[in-house]
């Protein structure tokens, strides 16, 4: 079994390159994640195909060249430290401390919480995750080099922006609950900010304070 999921890593990686992933610590990072680890048991097989899957609580973990791709345009070094809004199963985070990044993410689905952060403790990864509103950030900890929202959010939320170190990017889906663009911002001055935008992707719904709100 560990070598089949190991090719099917490979082949992973071959398919992530041929859709213009190109950041070989991207590459090396999705080669090196067990990411049938961050999956219900019965989506095990699924694991290593370039799709979405649930997780459970209508939430998803999202398909690889997504990760990928958001991960590739933050453009940390490691050592930089990451903010992730929507931890979900672990995935997106342990892709980014696999290429050596401090990581503080969160999640407003308790249950959700619990389970990653045991499976965080058996897999020996050192991420800072915390239960709560991820549209209002981690003050304590700001600023963030980087910042990675895996909702789809209606704007972009004024504190997460706020909570970006200089020369910071911030890579976010905004749009309707439906589709997205994503946005990378990238902070340039106190209160300027250069945005380039990337159709089209879709995510669960942001919830939160700034926010889509709960239905």
């Amino acid at each position: 079994m560990k070598n089949m999921h190991e090719k099917s890593r490979s082949e992973l990686v071959v398919i992530l390159k041929s859709k213009g992933i190109t950041d070989p610590a991207v590459l090396d990072a999705v080669n090196s994640v067990e990411r049938h680890r961050f999956l219900p048991k019965a989506l095990e097989f699924h694991a290593y195909k370039d799709i979405a899957l649930p997780i459970g609580y209508q939430q998803t973990i999202s398909q690889p060249y997504t990760v990928a791709f958001m991960t590739q345009e933050l453009r940390l070094k490691p050592g930089s430290k990451v903010l992730e809004i929507g931890t979900g199963s672990g995935y997106q985070a342990a892709i980014l401390s696999q290429m050596g990044m401090r990581v503080y993410t969160i999640e407003r689905q308790h249950d959700i919480y619990s389970q990653t952060q045991k499976l965080f403790d058996t897999l020996g990864l050192r991420i800072y995750a915390k239960y709560g509103d991820g549209t209002i950030g981690w003050s304590e900890f700001a600023p963030f080099d980087g910042i990675i929202i895996t909702a789809g959010a209606p704007d972009i939320p004024k504190t997460l922006k706020s909570q970006l170190a200089l020369y910071g990017r911030l890579v976010i889906p905004v749009g309707d609950r439906s589709s997205q663009i994503m946005k990378t911002v990238t902070r340039i001055d106190d209160d300027i900010f250069d945005i380039k935008d990337f159709p089209s992707f879709t995510f669960v719904p942001l919830i939160g304070r700034e926010g889509w709100k709960e239905k």
